[in-house]
C-alpha cells in the first residue's frame, strides 16, 4: 500500500541502467506508513527501484541526477516533521552532504523544513512544470536561490523559459 507515495511519484520517470554498478548509484530509502510517516520522491529520473516490502522501497539515481526528496512524519498531535531536499546524486568518491535516507549522500541544492516552506517549494516545482520544463533539468543555481530566499523569509524569483534557455546554453559551453 504505497498508494500515497505513488501518486506523488508519478513525475518520476523510471529507466533501467545496466551499466552502473550498485556502488556508483545514490540510493534513497522511501517509506509509507499511513497517517504516520511518508518519504517520497517528488521528481527525478530513477535508475533502479527495489521494493523491500509493501511499505518500503529503495530508489537509485545515477551520478549527476537531480531529485527532490520529501519527508513527512506525524504523531497523535499532528505533523512533527516536514522537510524537502533537492539534491544531485554524486559520483563514487565525490564530496557530499549526508541526508537521512540517502546513501552515500548527495550534493544538496536546497534543504528546507517546516510545512509553510515545503509548500512554497512544492509550488515552485509546480510552476516550473507548468512551463513545460522538467524540474530535474532546472539550473542548480535556481534551487540554491529558492533555498536562500525562503530561508530568509523572502519570496524567490520565478524561473522562466528565458532563464532556462540561458542555463542550457551555459551548460553546453562548460568543459
Amino acid at each position: 500500500m504505497i498508494a500515497a507515495a505513488d501518486t506523488r511519484a508519478n513525475a518520476v520517470s523510471p529507466t533501467r541502467v545496466g551499466a552502473h554498478s550498485d556502488e556508483a548509484l545514490t540510493h534513497v530509502r522511501l517509506i509509507w506508513i499511513e497517517q504516520r510517516k511518508e518519504h517520497w520522491i517528488r521528481f527525478g529520473a530513477v535508475a533502479r527501484e527495489r521494493i523491500i516490502d509493501r511499505r518500503r522501497r529503495v530508489l537509485s539515481f545515477t551520478p549527476g541526477a537531480v531529485f527532490a526528496f520529501v519527508r513527512w512524519e506525524s504523531n497523535d498531535y499532528g505533523t512533527v516533521v516536514s522537510r524537502i531536499a533537492i539534491a544531485r546524486a554524486i559520483a563514487p568518491g565525490a564530496a557530499c552532504t549526508t541526508l537521512p535516507g540517502v546513501t552515500p549522500g548527495a550534493l544538496v541544492l536546497l534543504n528546507l523544513s517546516g510545512w509553510p516552506k515545503v509548500r512554497q517549494v512544492l509550488a515552485a516545482i509546480d510552476a516550473i512544470e507548468a512551463l513545460g520544463i522538467a524540474p530535474a533539468d532546472v539550473a542548480p543555481d535556481h534551487w540554491r536561490h529558492v533555498h536562500n530566499r525562503l530561508a530568509a523569509g523572502e519570496r524567490p524569483r520565478a524561473y522562466s523559459a528565458a532563464r532556462h534557455r540561458a542555463w542550457l546554453l551555459r551548460r553546453e559551453l562548460a568543459p
